[in-house]
């Protein structure tokens, strides 16, 4: 009895430290001078900043870790949001690939959000713009210290994605990554027990889906941001409905290859 207690309180007392540093990573004054800097540049297009408000990036950055001088993937980039930021954060000491899976140049906002980020890299040298398939678009020439893909980890399931073997992605940012680098991912919350196709038809996935396909790979779990969440999102409606866009409710997880 006296091991079970001992065991219990142990556990007790984990839970409570990753639940202390949920919260010391959402909390503003933790957040490194290099993101808040990035968040605050004057220099950012008012598409973006007009953003910030729902993807709250000061927090979501500061939770996934990235620094001066890190190597980062932005995987599937889309209009750059993210890929500037990271971009200011990491500073002419590191890189950002933003990079692009084939399957998306269907949709004309991905068309002109690269053309965007491309036009940006001209001028920003620590920028490298790749297109590629959806799995080769997760090779690089380096190893990277930070590999991020928010919103679109769900997309891999879709048809029009291939779809993606999951495992096979998993495994190449495993490898595309240093030891001790970041994984993160940042999507919508489907309902528990939803169909498989949700991933389609509401552009939403479980998020037990995704940490056990991440960990198959090798990757620990490290924690996760609420920073994103929403419980008040039924978790019914597609994304891009009017009456949820922007206000999803969103898991945001840190996985991190073990150093050894």
């Amino acid at each position: 009895m006296r091991k079970l207690i001992v065991a219990y309180v142990i556990s007790a007392l984990a839970m409570a430290g990753l639940a202390m540093g949920q919260a010391h990573a959402a909390d503003p004054a933790n957040v490194p001078h290099a993101v808040a800097a990035a968040v605050a540049d004057a220099s950012r297009p008012a598409a973006d900043t007009e953003r910030d408000a729902d993807r709250k990036p000061a927090l979501t950055l500061a939770f996934a870790g990235i620094k001066p001088g890190d190597k980062v993937a932005d995987y599937a980039a889309g209009a750059g949001y993210f890929t500037r930021l990271f971009t200011d954060v990491v500073g002419p000491q590191g890189h950002v690939y933003a990079t692009v899976p084939n399957s998306l140049f269907v949709y004309p906002n991905i068309v002109k959000g690269i053309a965007d980020i491309q036009t940006y890299a001209v001028a920003h040298q620590n920028v490298t713009v790749t297109f590629a398939s959806a799995l080769d678009a997760a090779r690089f020439p380096e190893r990277l210290d930070l590999f991020w893909i928010s919103q679109n980890y769900h997309d891999l399931h879709d048809s029009f994605m291939g779809p993606v073997d999951t495992a096979a992605f998993n495994k190449a940012v495993y490898a595309a990554l240093k030891p001790g680098g970041v994984y993160i991912v940042l999507d919508h919350v489907a309902a528990k027990n939803s169909p498989a196709d949700v991933t389609d038809t509401l552009h939403r996935i479980e998020p037990s889906t995704v940490r056990r396909e991440v960990e198959a790979a090798g990757f620990k779990f490290e924690g996760e941001s609420k920073v994103l969440a929403n419980p008040a999102d039924p978790h019914t409606a597609t994304v891009f409905d009017k009456a949820i866009r922007g206000h999803t409710d969103q898991f945001l997880f840190k996985f991190r290859k073990p150093k050894g």
